[in-house]
């Protein structure tokens, strides 16, 4: 019964992933996906992307994180699997899920549903180049144009060795819009060996049992649901022993936000760490009344230090979770 925080571009960075993991309930991470193209990367890329790989490919608080790859030269990811696998990794994970046009536009991602054979191709061409104790694992959507490739895939990648398939649950066109499409993840599980571990649209705790009961699945990846409430794989892992948390308050998470900032301070200038703080706050508005009522101001900022001044403005709210949006 794992809890897995979802690798999303751009904003599930090293320093979101160890802020999160020290809240506790997360049992593995992935990295965003390093992009492969037709020559090789040196190792600073990797570090880059998985900072984690000098600390055992462990956060600090020892969740381990995999390295997640996309592309469609299967010769080239194959040698990526095996750096990655060089450099310290413990898992390569390889992304069919990302619906970006860019990536889809220069056939990375989801694009790749189209094409169950490629999808075969360049799995088994990681298998066979990662030490055969390293898992090889992959992320999907249900499909391209539609829901209709889910079964056809996950069966390429179970027939290509990956041991795990992590399935969004809507298609390309689907984009983030509700709801997810638990039920078409049951078909898949059904039609392959290989674990399938659900994703997509889990928000609460009800959520997270309503996916595992029509999924079918044990395990469950979680993106926005876990920025939006840091603390929601905490509270599922206390649902799980039959227990109660109490929710996280707004206070906490300010902690948590400067926190985060001071680690991008280290990585990043300051106008690109008060855009990432924006990009938290932002979902932070669907699990907190306190970020809903701050955002026209915040969202105007530009700079750090007023950024974090506004969060710790006094506000005439109660400190606890709203409803799930």
């Amino acid at each position: 019964m794992r809890i897995i925080l979802a690798p999303m571009e751009g904003l599930v960075d090293a320093p979101i992933r160890e802020t999160l993991t020290k809240v506790g309930g997360i049992d593995r991470c992935v990295t965003e996906f390093i992009r492969v193209t037709h020559g090789m990367l040196p190792p600073r890329i990797f570090y880059k992307y998985a900072p984690e790989l000098y600390n055992g490919a462990l956060t600090e608080v020892g969740t381990p994180v995999a390295v997640q790859l996309l592309g469609s030269n299967a010769d080239m990811m194959g040698r990526h699997g095996a750096k990655a696998a060089e450099l310290g990794a413990g898992q390569v994970d390889i992304n069919f899920g990302c619906p970006a046009k860019t990536v889809n536009k220069h056939k990375g991602g989801c694009v790749l549903m189209r094409e169950p054979e490629l999808m075969y191709e360049i799995t088994a061409a990681v298998r066979k180049a990662v030490p055969a104790d390293i898992p090889v694992t992959a992320k999907m959507r249900l499909g391209y144009d539609d829901r209709s490739m889910g079964v056809a895939c996950g069966q390429a990648l179970e027939a290509a060795g990956a041991s795990e398939i992590v399935i969004h649950a809507r298609s390309k066109v689907d984009g983030y819009k509700p709801p997810a499409y638990w039920e078409e993840i049951a078909k898949v599980c059904k039609a392959v060996k290989s674990h399938v571990i659900a994703n997509g649209e889990i928000w609460t705790v009800e959520d997270y049992w309503r996916c595992r009961k029509v999924s079918g699945c044990d395990d469950v990846m979680i993106g926005r649901g876990l920025i939006a409430r840091p603390d929601l794989a905490a509270q599922i892992k206390a649902s799980q022993r039959g227990e109660t948390r109490e929710p996280m308050s707004w206070a906490e998470v300010v902690v948590l936000v400067r926190e985060y900032a001071a680690a991008l301070q280290t990585r990043l200038e300051d106008k690109y760490v008060t855009g990432r703080i924006k990009q938290w706050l932002n979902y932070l508005r669907q699990g907190f009344a306190e970020a809903e009522a701050l955002w026209p101001q915040a969202r105007k900022i530009r700079e750090v230090a007023p950024m974090l001044a506004c969060l710790d403005q006094p506000l005439d709210l109660p400190q606890r979770h709203t409803s799930a949006a």
